[in-house]
Formats: C-alpha cells, structure tokens, sequence
C-alpha cells in the first residue's frame, strides 16, 4: 500500500510540475476515431489527468466521513463536463478555452492545499464550474468525428477512473503528514500557474 502510494504521489508531482507542458495536450483530434482513443486521451493530457485527480483528492480530504458525501465533486465535474463537450460538439464558442482549462487547475491545486470546506451541491457546482472548460475543448476536437459520441463515453469513463483514483489517494493521506497534500495542492497549482503564463504570453 505504501508504495503505491508514494507511486501515485510521485506521478501527480511529476505531472503538476512539468510546466513546459503546454495546456490541453494529448491524443490530437483526428485520433479520437473511438471510445478507446477517447478513454486514452485524459492518461495522456496532463492537464486533464492532473484536475480530475485534484478534485477527487479535495473531495476525499474535505469529508467528514466516507460515503455519498465524497461523489458530489466527482460528479458534478463528471457532469458537466458533458454538457461542455455537447456545446463544443455543436460550435458553442467559449472565449479563452485554453486559459480556463489552466486556470482550473490552479484553482483545484488550491482547494487541494487548503483543503476548502465546500461539500455536497455546493461542491459539485464548484468542481462543475472548472469542467465546462475541458469539455468544451473535447467537444471542439470531435466536432467533425463520426464516432464522437463513443469518444465522449470513453472520455468520461476515463474521468471517472481518475476521479476515483484522487479520491483513493485522497483518502488514504487523511492520516498522512499535513504536508503531503499541501504539497501536492501546490504543486497543481503551480503547474496551472505555469501553463496559464504560457497561453497568456504566446
């Protein structure tokens, strides 16, 4: 369990830290011919991969107890999510997509450190409110795709997967040094911070 934990740990550090890392990469769009592609594409964007691990973690770390309480994040993102994707699908233009989806991971790296005390729809509208970002960009990449709608379920069958692996990693560092959340919050956040410069400055 240990080491799968320090694993864990060392791969969301590493993800968060890589501020070379331009915001939305990953499988291009002409590669999401299905519902494995799109199952792939959050493993293979860090700033996907990242958020949806920052608020599994927050939602895991805030609780008072295990149980409902912990899905309200996970599915509120979940959620909208798809409804973002729905909107790119249909050419809903969304000023700033980029920026958004950099800025959301600042601000999940920092309800992550100081562990923000916002539960149920309250939490669910917060995590949804940093979703509609990165669904509308998927939604933009499979716009001209036959098999968009498989994409889409892969896509968010994989958010769910991520989602439950924050709120594992979340649960089990309640009893951990106070440190290594903190840690892991910023370093999300630095990461955001990183690629938020980038788009703002290119």
């Amino acid at each position: 369990m240990r080491t799968s934990l320090k694993t864990m740990t060392a791969l969301l550090i590493t993800a968060a830290a890589s501020g070379t890392v331009m915001a939305h990469t990953g499988v291009d769009a002409h590669q999401h011919m299905g519902f494995m592609s799109g199952f792939l594409h959050p493993f293979t964007g860090l700033d996907h991969m990242a958020v949806m691990l920052a608020i599994g973690l927050w939602t895991a770390l805030i609780a008072k107890r295990m149980g409902r309480e912990m899905l309200w994040g996970p599915l509120g993102f979940a959620n909208v999510l798809m409804v973002g994707a729905a909107l790119g699908l249909k050419g809903v233009n969304l000023p700033a997509v980029e920026p958004l989806i950099a800025a959301s991971l600042v601000a999940t790296g920092l309800l992550v450190l100081t562990k923000l005390p916002v539960r149920g729809v309250g939490a669910a509208l917060l995590a949804g409110a940093f979703a509609l970002s990165h669904g509308v960009s998927h939604g933009y990449e499979l716009a001209n795709n036959i098999n968009a709608f498989p994409a889409l379920a892969g896509m968010v069958s994989a958010t769910v997967l991520l989602h439950s692996m924050g709120l594992a990693l979340g649960w089990s560092l309640r009893g951990a040094n106070v440190w290594v959340p903190r840690l892991l919050g910023g370093a999300v956040a630095a990461f955001g911070s990183a690629l938020l410069l980038l788009q703002l400055t290119n």
